[in-house]
């Protein structure tokens, strides 16, 4: 989805003839001016409140940043040894062994283990006050890193089917570990600056939408007490500095599905004697894409993205059966269901056509499904003014809502308290080689997921001070 910025949204609204689309771009400028008007109220109202008490919001960055400068050579070794050793979904053994040293090792955290497999929280209990969570996941990517940095991967995995994947960090997953651990024992070091409990989580398995679900039905409120904020930071292939914290909607619900054509398999040389697989599931994959751009309004945010086709075993062996892995991406769970059903038309239709018996129709499978992430509008505001304000020089950025999803809310939006969560994202990347492969110098060609993603050592105690800068306040 390209950026438009709010000078060109103005100009298109000025000069649009169409009705319909005047209107939604007025209601786009409407939110938008919203938006920036509360930004600049909060940012206002945190500098009078600060002014108040007497609070140098300079010299509380100066301490964090000593604190966060001087533990930087242990963060960084833990961070380059994270990224070395990364472990996929609910296997996260070394990962979690490590986070649970390091948290036990600060003493005054009481530290749980193994929940949800491999899931930890810790709890710091600092006298009467708001309960803050703090959540870090951890799980890697089966990437095959080709950075080339001294520190990259070269760990590999046997999955259950006898195959061996490349494993990487591709979305800075180890930074995330890290960061948390940095504020653990800042938050520890600065008690006397804040009352409450702050509850820390490294969850397990994000990449596969199900960790943040199975800690909480594992018992985690069981163990720490239930939050009144939620707070987590995402990395972002933004220029360190960059930080996106959109109030609203900032990230899309997902269902993966996972779709099998089955046929009759032959010898490479007779296709005629056979009902191919493959080239059903290969006219599929083009055609979930007219889903997308003929089944549903344009101007409504909606991805089908097929991740992987699995099929046959050498090439002279047509297979009698090809596996589709799909995620769909979507704000509206009206868009999500017109998408499933639009898929499913494509495989009957495929089916169909190839000449198939009932029995062999393709089968569909849907899993791992997460709703929209939907910032809380008042906590993100109030974030974003006192971060501003608390560290010089930090640059917010203001994108159109992300497609990437989350299972960060699901730690608490089924509790019994009225949930308030914010998810930020904060720029990793080395700031040189921004301003070499973009325009404007803000980001990085090499997104999440992409073999050649790097988190810069210089966002280490960055992302670190950023954190407990966001703690800081919502514990006031």
């Amino acid at each position: 989805m390209q950026r438009i910025t709010l000078q060109k949204t103005i100009f298109i609204y000025l000069h649009c003839k169409d009705y319909c689309m005047r209107i939604e771009l007025f209601k786009s400028l409407t939110v938008a001016l919203i938006a920036t008007t509360l930004f600049c109220v909060t940012v206002h109202a945190q500098s009078k409140k600060n002014k108040a008490k007497g609070v140098s919001t300079t010299d509380n960055y100066s301490v964090l940043k000593q604190l966060a400068d001087a533990d930087s050579a242990r963060l960084v070794e833990i961070f380059k040894d994270l990224h070395l050793h990364p472990e996929l979904a609910f296997n996260e053994k070394r990962t979690s062994a490590i986070a649970a040293k390091e948290l036990q090792a600060l003493g005054g955290y009481e530290v749980f283990t193994g929940i949800g497999k491999t899931g930890i929280a810790a709890v710091l209990k600092n006298g009467d006050g708001p309960i803050v969570m703090y959540r870090a996941d951890m799980d890697a990517l089966p990437v095959k890193e080709t950075t080339g940095l001294p520190w990259a991967s070269t760990a590999t995995m046997k999955k259950e089917d006898g195959s061996v994947v490349p494993l990487m960090h591709a979305c800075g997953h180890d930074a995330h570990v890290t960061w948390l651990l940095g504020v653990a024992k800042i938050m520890l070091a600065l008690k006397d600056k804040w009352h409450g409990t702050l509850v820390l989580v490294v969850q397990p398995a994000e990449e596969a939408i199900g960790g943040a679900v199975a800690m909480v039905k594992d018992g985690l409120y069981d163990k720490v007490p239930i939050p009144d904020y939620l707070f987590g930071m995402h990395t972002m292939p933004y220029a360190v500095g960059y930080l996106r914290n959109r109030p609203g909607y900032d990230g899309a619900g997902s269902t993966g599905m996972e779709v099998t054509f089955h046929g009759i398999g032959a010898h490479g040389s007779a296709p005629h004697l056979a009902k191919d697989p493959v080239i059903m599931a290969a006219s599929a994959i083009l055609d979930y894409q007219a889903v997308v751009s003929r089944s549903i309004s344009t101007l409504n945010p909606h991805v089908i993205t097929v991740g992987a086709m699995e099929a046959g075993t050498v090439a002279n062996i047509i297979p009698d059966k090809a596996v589709l892995k799909i995620t769909t991406r979507w704000y509206e769970e009206k868009d999500r269901d017109a998408m499933i059903r639009g898929i499913k038309r494509v495989d009957s239709g495929i089916a169909m056509m190839n000449g198939l018996p009932a029995d062999l129709y393709p089968t569909e499978k849907l899993y791992n499904s997460v709703n929209p992430l939907k910032n809380d509008t008042v906590m993100a505001n109030r974030l974003n003014g006192a971060l501003v304000a608390a560290v010089p020089g930090l640059q917010l950025l203001s994108p159109p809502a992300s497609m990437g999803s989350e299972d960060f809310p699901y730690l608490i939006i089924n509790s019994k308290k009225d949930y308030v969560y914010d998810y930020i994202h904060v720029g990793v990347s080395n700031k040189e080689a921004c301003a070499k492969q973009s325009k404007d110098g803000k980001s990085s060609i090499y997104g999440n997921h992409n073999p050649n993603f790097a988190v810069d050592l210089s966002a280490i105690p960055y992302g670190t001070i950023i954190g407990s800068s966001a703690l800081l306040e919502l514990f006031k």
